[in-house]
This record gives C-alpha cells, sequence and structure tokens, in this order.
C-alpha cells in the first residue's frame, strides 16, 4: 500500500508539469495565430488601398490638389472635381451624428440600468440590434416610399414658415441632404446603442455603489460618474457610426438626390462621395473610372482621419499609466 501512495504521489507533479507545457504550447499557436491574422488584416487593408490609388493615379497626376476644390463633374470634356460630394458627405454625417448621439447614448444608458425590469429590456435590447443588421438598400427603398410621403409636410411646414433661413430656404422635392441625414441616423444610432451598452454594463458595480454612497442621485451617479468612466467606448461606438455614415452607400444612392452642387439648404438635393461612385461607376469610361477612384482615395483619408481622431480621443480620456 505504501508503494503505491507512494507511487501515486510521485505521478501528480509530473501530471501537472505536463498539463502546464500543453497549455503553454495551446497559448503560444493561439498567439502566433492571432499575430499572423493581424498581420493579414494590415495586409489586405494596405493591398486595397495599393489597388485604388494606382487606378486613381491617372486622375491624381492630372488634376492634383485641384480635385478637391473644383465643382465641375464633366465627363464628356474630362473636368472632374470633388467638392460638392465632399461637402454632401460632410453635412449628411454631421446630421445623422447630431441626431444618433444623444438618441444612442440615452437609450444606452436606458438599457444598462435598472430602469425597467429585463424581461422589457432584453426585447428591446434585440429589436435593436437587429436594425443593426437591415441591409442599406431595404432602408432606401423605405426611405423613398414610406419616409419621404411622411416627411412631405414636415419639409413644407418648414420652408413656408422658415424659408427665410438658408438652411429651408428650397422648395423641397423629398430627396435631400436632411433626408439622407435622417435615415443614416437611424442606421447608425443600433451601432451606438450596442457599443455604448456594452461600454456601461461592463462597468464595476463598485462605481455605482460608490457613488450612491456618497449621496450622489441615481442621476448625478449616471452622469458624473458612469458616462465619464465609459467614455472612451462611447466615443468608439460614436466614431465607428461615423465611418458608416461617412461611406454609407446604396441609401446614399437612393436618398440624396444626386445633385452636383453646394446649397446651404437642408432641403436642397446634394451628393455624396460614395453615392456618385455607386451611380457613376458602371457606365465610366478610363479617365471617369481613374476620377471615381480618386473620390474613393478621399474618401479613405476621411475615414482614417476619423479613425486616428478616435484613437487620440479614447487615449485621451483613459488612463494610460
Amino acid at each position: 500500500m505504501s508503494s503505491l501512495t507512494g507511487d501515486s504521489l510521485a505521478d501528480k507533479p509530473i501530471s501537472l508539469e505536463k498539463r502546464w507545457n500543453v497549455t503553454t504550447i495551446v497559448d503560444q499557436i493561439f498567439y502566433f495565430l492571432t499575430l499572423i491574422l493581424a498581420i493579414g488584416v494590415g495586409f489586405v487593408l494596405t493591398w486595397v488601398a495599393y489597388e485604388i490609388v494606382g487606378l486613381a493615379f491617372p486622375a491624381i497626376q492630372g488634376y492634383g490638389l485641384s480635385f478637391l476644390t473644383s465643382t465641375t463633374w464633366d465627363p464628356v470634356r474630362n473636368i472632374y472635381g470633388v467638392l460638392p460630394q465632399v461637402y454632401g458627405t460632410l453635412v449628411t454625417s454631421f446630421i445623422a451624428l447630431l441626431i444618433a448621439v444623444p438618441f444612442g447614448v440615452g437609450i444606452a444608458i436606458f438599457l444598462s440600468e435598472d430602469f425597467v425590469p429585463v424581461s422589457i429590456r432584453t426585447p428591446i435590447a434585440f429589436a435593436i440590434e437587429l436594425l443593426a443588421a437591415v441591409p442599406s438598400v431595404v432602408y432606401g427603398l423605405w426611405g423613398i416610399f414610406v419616409f419621404i410621403p411622411f416627411l412631405r409636410p414636415f419639409y413644407l411646414f418648414l420652408h413656408n414658415n422658415f424659408g427665410w433661413i438658408p438652411l429651408f430656404s428650397t422648395p423641397p422635392r423629398g430627396n435631400s441632404l436632411l433626408t439622407l441625414g435622417i435615415v443614416l441616423s437611424i442606421m447608425i444610432v443600433p451601432t451606438i446603442i450596442a457599443i455604448s451598452r456594452s461600454t456601461l454594463i461592463s462597468l464595476p458595480r463598485d462605481l455605482r455603489q460608490g457613488a450612491l454612497a456618497l449621496g450622489a442621485t441615481r442621476w448625478e451617479a449616471i452622469l458624473r460618474v458612469l458616462v465619464p468612466a465609459g467614455f472612451s467606448g462611447i466615443v468608439g461606438s460614436i466614431m465607428l457610426a461615423l465611418g458608416r455614415a461617412l461611406g454609407e452607400t446604396m441609401a446614399a444612392a437612393m436618398l440624396v438626390g444626386n445633385a452636383n452642387r453646394i446649397t446651404p439648404s437642408l432641403l436642397a438635393p446634394g451628393a455624396t462621395i460614395a453615392s456618385l461612385i455607386a451611380s457613376q461607376f458602371g457606365e465610366a469610361g478610363r479617365a471617369q473610372v481613374a476620377a471615381l477612384m480618386y473620390s474613393g482615395v478621399v474618401l479613405m483619408v476621411m475615414t482614417l482621419l476619423v479613425n486616428i481622431s478616435a484613437e487620440v480621443i479614447i487615449r485621451r480620456f483613459q488612463n494610460i499609466e
């Protein structure tokens, strides 16, 4: 019996060592696998950028930076400028953020705190996640057949009563910068809600309990403790939503009106870079394809600047030691 007991005791450290070796090998395999995948993602992004810049190089060489300041887009004379599309992209994205951010963050707070029972919060969160999965072309069709007729009386009211303001000076026709901005806000608000809600839920409960123990009201604890603690995640959700708004294609092509002009009126048709590429790429010649690829390079640079800004803001508000 003693020999059996001694043998069993001697075997235990060996088995633990074997388990430790297996765990170490698995960890190393997982590390190198994720490293290869991360490098692969960077390689794919570099490859895409290289191909787009290569196709756009004739236009980049021919137009230079004047491509960004010109308002003429004439395929007949091969004169191209993308300033109206850059303007439309920025305006519609700004409108989308102006509407989506308050609603998105507010709904995220509502779903992360105990304002209603879990049996009510869970179906709401599930429905919001389903909204994020709806294809953009469906939003475009819904906007044409449902949303534009619904908004037309409101647009007429704005034009008739506030037409002296440049923002509402154009007689409404349905397709406009404001219409696309509102639809984009509906499309990006699920992203803001989902990521912001996950950020707020992941915060330690000690933050809530500590704030309440110090005498803070419920809303003081939310606005002065929880939201600042999860600010980096909220900013990340907003920037991710902005990236989608900047690059949205089908809904933009169907709702913005595709008018090559710059106007202060939000009720007037306009154009975005994505809608320009979607509406003209199929019939474009070689020179026009190069100009469209150049506009794609401009859009890539814009989204890159958004990501850099998001990283700077997040690092600014994170406690990095």
